[in-house]
């Protein structure tokens, strides 16, 4: 088991944790509850993420690389998903209506 990375906060831990999942990559949050007890401990303790599988590792480090680019994106253009053409919010990689993911 790797640490792969260290979240700004539970909300990013969470949403890059089940991106992961939606990829077939198993992995694990560290930490989650941890930022309750700050003022006893250390004040940079924040939630991490560790991949469960050392042979996941590159490719979690690629997903991880597409995760934090897909963050930094302002506003995407909606897109029209293939699996049943309604169109879909471009802050969304999934369609909402059939679960198939975005082209």
């Amino acid at each position: 088991m790797q640490r792969l990375y260290e979240a700004r906060d539970r909300i990013e831990a969470q949403l890059l944790s089940d991106f992961l999942h939606r990829h077939l990559v198993d992995n694990a949050i560290f930490g989650d509850y941890l930022s309750g007890a700050i003022g006893e401990l250390p004040a940079d303790v924040y939630p991490s993420i560790w991949i469960v599988h050392d042979r996941d590792q590159p490719r979690a480090r690629d997903l991880l690389a597409c995760f934090l680019a897909g963050s930094s994106r302002q506003t995407a253009p909606s897109w029209a998903c293939p699996g049943c053409g309604e169109l879909v919010d471009g802050s969304f990689e999934i369609c909402w209506h059939c679960g198939s993911e975005r082209p």
